[in-house]
């Protein structure tokens, strides 16, 4: 027996992040077994199903998401007070048992709209230090800065809102009254939440991580989310 690696034709499948993947060939039977990166895809958390000849390993059917996942929620703010920080359990939570695996992007997906749909703007994120910045009166980012030589962050100190602390890798944000009417404890909150002031209205949040290309350990500026008051 001896290993080579064949070059993958993904199918717009993520299963790995090479080009390649190494194979076994079996000399008693003369087949291929793929061994290394059998894995889901994590675009769609679907397992791969290969044709292997002696040249390329070929995904057979292709990925419904084969961009990635770009992901879209509404939530509402009437009360002009943000509540900020990373997890918001139990008061906003959800049942993942019938999602697809929270590693993959479709996963993610279904999380942030479930939470959505119970009015919290949810997005996984990583360890990295979030903030949630104002760039426009009605527009905001949640993104981890880069720093220079001189650790000067890559965006104005002044434009950040609040600070999210990521125990859970990810950001939460609700109306801080509804928060409250759910069973919110005020005294409950501490250091890693912040309640800012925004202009009450219906917000939307497209969140990023989940596309093709996007890279969160870089030392460039990482934008998770775009949001912005649209009524």
């Amino acid at each position: 027996m001896s290993t080579h690696r064949l070059p993958l034709e993904a199918n717009g499948h993520l299963i790995s992040r090479e080009s390649e993947l190494e194979v076994l060939r079996l000399d008693i039977t003369g087949g291929l077994v793929v061994f290394d990166g059998q894995h889901r895809c994590a675009f769609c958390d679907r397992w791969p199903t290969f044709n292997i000849t002696e040249a390329v390993v070929a995904v057979q059917d292709p990925c419904p998401y084969p961009d990635g996942i770009t992901t879209t929620i509404t939530f509402n703010v009437p009360s002009g007070k943000l509540l900020v920080t990373d997890d918001l359990r139990p008061i906003y939570d959800w049942n993942d048992k019938k999602f697809a695996s929270y590693n993959s992007a479709i996963g993610k997906a279904q999380a942030i709209k479930a939470m959505a749909a119970i009015g919290c703007a949810f997005g996984p994120a990583s360890d990295r230090g979030l903030n949630l910045y104002r760039t426009a009166p009605d527009t905001y980012i949640i993104a981890t800065p880069s720093y220079d030589d001189d650790d000067n962050p890559s965006i104005p100190e002044n434009t950040r809102l609040a600070r999210i602390y990521t125990d859970l890798w990810a950001y939460s944000m609700v109306d801080y009254q509804a928060w409250k009417t759910r069973g919110g404890d005020p005294d409950k909150l501490d250091w890693s939440d912040t309640v800012v002031d925004i202009p009450p209205g219906t917000y939307q949040v497209v969140h990023h991580s989940g596309e093709r290309g996007f890279e969160r350990d870089v030392a460039e500026t990482v934008i998770w989310a775009h949001m912005e008051r649209i009524a």
